[in-house]
Parts: C-alpha cells; sequence; structure tokens
C-alpha cells in the first residue's frame, strides 16, 4: 500500500510517532489510510454543511476496515464573488484545489480519497486532482439547495439577481426585491437550478465517479447522509480492486458525460471543465467533439434557469439515471464506475417518472444539444452558448457592435439604458489572460433580463457566463482578446451575425480590413501584475482548452 511509505518498518518509527501524536492508534494505523477531501467553510452556502457529509463519509470508511484522515479545501461562492474583484479568483481556484489536494494526497501517502466538493470550481478541481494521482477515489457532493419561493413563484439565485435589474428598470418595488433578498436561498445546498454546480455534480454520475443521486438528492435530504456513508464503504472496494480514476474516466466515459450534459442543458461552463479534467486524464477533448455529441444528442431538460423546474424535481422524477436511461442508445453502457458496476448495469431499472421535467428521447424540446458551438471570424478557434436558455427568436440575430472593455462599463451602460434592442453587446479583455480569471458575466445578463432586453439583446464576451445566466449569451470566444484574438478587433457599430442553429458567429467586414486593424492593435498591459493572479494570467491557456495552466 502506498501509505507503507509513511507507516512500516523501523525507518517510519519518527513518522509514526507524529501520527500518534494525534491519537491514532496502532490498530488504526495498520488500516488502509484514506484521506478525506473537504471543502467544508462557513462562507460557501452549498458547504456549510459538508462536515456532516464527510462524518458520514467516515462512518463508511471505519465500518469496511478503513482509517479515515479528513483534510481541507479551499471553496469560492460564485455568487458572493460576482460582480467585482472576487470573481477573478472563482476559475482560478480550480488549478489551487487540484494543486492542493495533489501536494496533501502525494505528501502523506494515502491509500485511497474521498472528495467531498459542492459548488462550481471544488467539483472539476478535485475531478482534475483525482485523474492527476490516480489512486482509488470517490466523489460524493454536498447536494442541491431547495428552490425557494418569492414574488408567488418557485425561484432560484438566477432570479434575485434578474431581480435587481427588474427593480432598477421600476418593473417591481422594494418589498418585492426584500422578498427575493430573504427567500430565494432557503437552505444549504448548491444553488438550486441547472447551474455550474449542479450541472458539474451531475456529471460526475456520467464520469462513473459519483454514486447514482450524487449530482440530485437535496442537501438537506436524510438520503445524502446514507450516500455518503455508501461513499465511504465503496472507496474501501476501489482500493482492494485497485481501481483508479483513469480505469473509471476513459475517452468514453468523457463522451458519455458530454452527452448528459447536452440532454441536461449544463452550464457552459462545463465545457471548460471537462476538457481540463479530461486533460489530466490524459484523454483528448476537443471542442469539436461536444459539437458533434451535441448535434446528434436532444436536448431533454430545461431546468433552471432555462425553464421552471429545479434540481429537486429532477430528483423526484428519477435523477440522472432517468435522464441516462432514456440516453441509452447514445451511450457507451459498457463504461465502469465507482460502485463496481457499468454504466448501462446501473440505468437498466432507471424510471422517468415525469415526462414534464424529463422529456422522453421521442419527444424533445429540441434535436440538438442544450450547449451549441459556434464558429467564425470572431471565434476560429470556438465559443459556445446555452442553447437551451435561449428564447427562439434569438436564435439568429444580426446587430450592431456595442464595445466595452470590461464587465463594470457595460453594467453601468444597461442600467444608464445605453443599450438598446438588436444590439449585440461585445465585453472584451475578460479572458482567462485578460481578465485575468475569465469572470462570469451574471450582473450583465441579469441586467438585461431585468431590464427587459432579454429578447432583443446578444451578448459575446471572452470571458464566461454563470449557468445561472439566460439569453443570447455567448462566451469563451477564443482566442481571446489579450492573445490576439479578431475580438479585439471588433469596433463599434460593426455588424455581427450571430446563427446559432448553424453554429456560426462572424463579423461582417472583410479579411483585409481585419488585417488593417490588427496592424495598429497593441496588448493592453495587464490589468494584474502581483500575486496569484499574476502568475495565473502568464500560464494559463485559452478557454478552448480548458483554461488549464500551460507546464
Amino acid at each position: 500500500m502506498r501509505s507503507d511509505s509513511v507507516k512500516k518498518g523501523n525507518q517510519t518509527v519518527p513518522h509514526r510517532s507524529l501520527f500518534k501524536a494525534m491519537g491514532y492508534t496502532d490498530e488504526e494505523l495498520s488500516r488502509p489510510l484514506i484521506g478525506i477531501v473537504n471543502s467544508q467553510n462557513e462562507v460557501v452556502p452549498g458547504h456549510i454543511h459538508l462536515d456532516t457529509i464527510a462524518d458520514a463519509v467516515k462512518k463508511g470508511v471505519l465500518a469496511a476496515g478503513g482509517t479515515p484522515m479528513e483534510f481541507p479545501a479551499i471553496a469560492v461562492c460564485d455568487g458572493i464573488s460576482m460582480g467585482h474583484i472576487g470573481m477573478k479568483f472563482s476559475l482560478p481556484s480550480r488549478e489551487l484545489i487540484a494543486d492542493s489536494a495533489e501536494t496533501m494526497a502525494t505528501a502523506h501517502a494515502f491509500d485511497a480519497l474521498v472528495f467531498i466538493p459542492n459548488c462550481d470550481k471544488i467539483v472539476p478541481g478535485m475531478l482534475m486532482a483525482a485523474a492527476r494521482l490516480n489512486v482509488p477515489a470517490i466523489f460524493v457532493s454536498g447536494g442541491p439547495m431547495l428552490a425557494g419561493r418569492a414574488n408567488k413563484s418557485y425561484v432560484s439565485l438566477s432570479k434575485t439577481f434578474e431581480a435587481v435589474g427588474a427593480f432598477a428598470a421600476d418593473r417591481i418595488n422594494a418589498e418585492t426585491l426584500q422578498e427575493f433578498e430573504n427567500n430565494s436561498c432557503p437552505t444549504c445546498g448548491s444553488c438550486a437550478g441547472m447551474f455550474t454546480a449542479n450541472s458539474m455534480n451531475c456529471l460526475t454520475e456520467a464520469l462513473g465517479m459519483g454514486l447514482p443521486g450524487n449530482g440530485t438528492i437535496p442537501a438537506v435530504m436524510s438520503e445524502r447522509i446514507r450516500l455518503a456513508k455508501s461513499a465511504g464503504t465503496y472507496v474501501m472496494q476501489l482500493l482492494k480492486s485497485q481501481t483508479k480514476p483513469r480505469d473509471i474516466m476513459t475517452k468514453q466515459a468523457f463522451e458519455n458525460a458530454i452527452t448528459l450534459d447536452m440532454a441536461l442543458g449544463c452550464s457552459t461552463n462545463s465545457l471548460l471543465h471537462l476538457p481540463a479534467i479530461a486533460h489530466e486524464a490524459q484523454v483528448d477533448l476537443p471542442l469539436s467533439l461536444a459539437d458533434e455529441i451535441s448535434k446528434r444528442t436532444p436536448n431533454l431538460c430545461r431546468l433552471a434557469p432555462a425553464g421552471e423546474s429545479h434540481i429537486e424535481d429532477l430528483h423526484w422524477a428519477g435523477g440522472v439515471h432517468a435522464v441516462l436511461h432514456e440516453l441509452q442508445a447514445l451511450l457507451h453502457k459498457d463504461c465502469i464506475t465507482v460502485n463496481g458496476k457499468t454504466i448501462g448495469e446501473n440505468i437498466s431499472n432507471a424510471k422517468n417518472l415525469n415526462h414534464e421535467v424529463i422529456r422522453p428521447i421521442d419527444n424533445p424540446y429540441s434535436k440538438s444539444g442544450g450547449i451549441a458551438v459556434l464558429t467564425g471570424n470572431i471565434a476560429p478557434n470556438g465559443c459556445v452558448v446555452k442553447r437551451s436558455a435561449v428564447d427562439e427568436s434569438m436564435l439568429k440575430v444580426t446587430g450592431k457592435a456595442r464595445i466595452f472593455e470590461n464587465e463594470e462599463d457595460c453594467v453601468a451602460a444597461i442600467f444608464d439604458n445605453q443599450i438598446k434592442p438588436g444590439d449585440v453587446v461585445v465585453i472584451r479583455y475578460e479572458g482567462p489572460k485578460g481578465g485575468p480569471g475569465m469572470r462570469e458575466m451574471l450582473g450583465p445578463t441579469s441586467a438585461l433580463m431585468g431590464m427587459g432586453l432579454g429578447k432583443d439583446v446578444s451578448l459575446i464576451t471572452d470571458g464566461r457566463f454563470s449557468g445561472a445566466s439566460r439569453g443570447a449569451c455567448i462566451g469563451h470566444i477564443s482566442p481571446e482578446a489579450q492573445a490576439g484574438g479578431n475580438i479585439a478587433l471588433i469596433e463599434e457599430n460593426d455588424t455581427i451575425i450571430i446563427d446559432i442553429n448553424a453554429g456560426t458567429i462572424n463579423l461582417d467586414v472583410s479579411q483585409e480590413t481585419l488585417e488593417n486593424r490588427r496592424k495598429t492593435w497593441q496588448p493592453p498591459n495587464p490589468k494584474i501584475t502581483s500575486g496569484y493572479l499574476a502568475r495565473y494570467a502568464k500560464l494559463v491557456t485559452g478557454a478552448d482548452k480548458g483554461a488549464v495552466l500551460s507546464t
């Protein structure tokens, strides 16, 4: 066992003495050492309760003959960090999470790992670490928040962001705004819509790294505790069989995950994170593959923000496995999972219990997936849009460019009524390098929705969008502006042509004009010149590569 290097033989007497300083007994040290990677903190609502998940995992590990040892991971709340400099740290935190988990697991020679994430960058960061370390591992998330009630309807955080814009436009009063504040996030857990956190927790099931129910069992249900105990026992089986993450996260497993992604209509952030995880698993996963899968995969779910259903509704409809059962003809059913069964075996008895929440495959919302990949002279290396959250009238648009060099100026212009129907808002220098950190643009998209412009204005950016964003919001423009991408060459009132169904996004100017503009273009000076973000900006690759760090 890996842990023998820190506990077996006379040469490890000093090591054992340090374990005993913490109260570990000889009996405990004779067992496999299982690292419990817990991202619990008192800052993030999706993580406030993870101590209870960790306690349940430990009981499972102990019952199955292992010795659990817990250590922490950081977690950024995208909602709290939204709209200020904190959002620049959200995506970069993914790399810190992966690096710190690798550091702790290797330095202390754990035999196996149980990862306990929940929110946006923590899930992919931990999956990256699992793939990189390649020791037996299993995931159990903290689960989704229940939907809240405000303005006489079920709501989640996205509607609360939009309420700010609605208040600014005098569409709701202060009392209603306060109602959103007090009631939209009623429990602990990851925010209740198909945002990035819940997207990644659901995709963890399709990848095979989480047990059935990982993505949808609400945080406040006792079933979540039972799932955590099961994860603790199953990790011991993975250790015994020496089944490792790269045995599970194969190319076929990633294709299964993308297929589920398209059927669920997940956050566009998934197409940043899946390539990054695949990179660590030594699997090639280009955006073009996601585009191919999207074209053949029907969109079966319209969960908030694309529709009125929430993750709890998906759970009661049969969860991820019910969706996979509908998709089984499109899946690699022989992929193994952490419970020792294949994905085909796991979904064989699954049932779709609510055809309003999960459409049958012969009656989809659309014949192609919830996320579309677009290319053209604005984005030669691709960009992405959550097609399932775009109004039909906005799938094909031609409009005049309104240029903003950062998010803040754009939000100010929206609230100042400077954006008009038919405009195509361009926010640039917000990519991985230019941001730096590739901020989410929930502020501008929510402002547009709240101001009543969601069906009239498109928004494109080399930044990214929250899973809570909806509308014609096109992100991950690659190459980004800071790297000299053509988005940097767009000028005010240029004509932009977007055709989401055709998968194209183009600037209606000649190649000669672009070349002439490039001759006078100079990259702006870095916005941040010290600390982690400065180092990150120097090393990060493009969004089309998953924004991983170069080595």
